[in-house]
């Protein structure tokens, strides 16, 4: 479900400023923070300013964010620690829905890195 805001969502209350958060990167579109329950060395988040609960819910309208979320996902890993290439890297997740381990509805990115970022996977991030 899409919706500008959701009073009860923990991220739409950081984009109001309500919650703190260690932003990195904010824009008109997107929020970039560090995620507080860090599953690597780097573990941010790329949220979406509007309000869509699961990848399951994305419209042909929200395409161009989603495609910011992820062309700046490396910028902004490399920009906060990330071990550059070509022998370095990262890791971009995004969990969809409960059997695909999504604990916050409002979609979000997974961005790891450091020594072995794939270890969060298997934790459950």
């Amino acid at each position: 479900m899409m919706s500008e805001h959701s009073e009860n969502c923990i991220f739409c209350k950081i984009i109001a400023g309500q919650i703190p958060a260690k932003k990195v990167h904010e824009d008109d579109e997107i929020i970039a923070f560090h995620d507080i329950n860090p599953a690597a060395p780097l573990h941010l988040l790329i949220v979406p300013k509007t309000h869509i609960e699961t990848l399951a819910d994305v419209r042909p309208a929200d395409e161009a964010v989603l495609g910011k979320m992820m062309a700046i996902a490396p910028r902004l890993a490399f920009e906060n620690g990330a071990p550059p290439m070509p022998e370095g890297g990262l890791r971009v997740i995004m969990n969809v829905g409960p059997s695909g381990g999504q604990e916050v509805y409002h979609i979000h990115l997974h961005v790891l890195a450091g020594d072995k970022p794939w270890r969060g996977f298997a934790q459950g991030i």
